[in-house]
């Protein structure tokens, strides 16, 4: 009998995700949760709301998304993003899960999507995990961590 294994993909944005994989499949995936009004700098990561989320996966290995400067990004929207990063970062230390950071260079070479539109990975996802609530084009961050997850959890994690 062969044991179940889970992993965790999270793409730590504002509009990013948090996804659970069992055995490389599609299990659970969230939205990313968010509070404050409006959009933008207005917005940040629920810190409390993450930790629920994650208490109700079973211990196992997390993939988060290597966050890093992009250019053409503002210096604020840099600040906040790499606060939401952190938020995601500090729930996932508090609750004891081993985490990996995966460049976004890597998973996208995992599923051939280097140099391809951002909706590519909704569509590759989609693919490998027909059952994956992913049918809006806002579902982006969702195909994003099912995907980190699943390069990860490939690579032995």
């Amino acid at each position: 009998m062969t044991a179940v294994r889970f992993a965790i993909g999270i793409d730590p944005g504002l509009s990013g995700a948090i996804a659970l994989l069992r055995n490389g499949e599609y299990a659970e995936v969230w939205d990313m949760p968010t509070m404050g009004r409006g959009t933008g700098s207005k917005q940040q990561i629920n810190s409390a709301e993450v930790a629920r989320i994650l208490r109700e996966c079973p211990p196992c290995p997390a993939f988060i998304e290597l966050v890093g400067a992009m250019p053409g990004q503002g210096v604020s929207s840099m600040f906040n993003f790499g606060k939401a990063a952190g938020a995601v970062m500090g729930a996932l230390a508090a609750l004891k899960f081993p985490v990996t950071e995966v460049t976004p260079q890597r998973w996208k070479r995992a599923f051939d999507l280097i140099g391809k539109e951002k909706d590519m990975a909704r569509t590759v996802a989609q693919q490998l995990m027909p059952l994956a609530p992913l049918s809006r084009k806002k579902d982006c961050g969702r195909a994003d961590a099912l995907l980190i997850g699943l390069c990860g959890y490939r690579q032995g994690g």
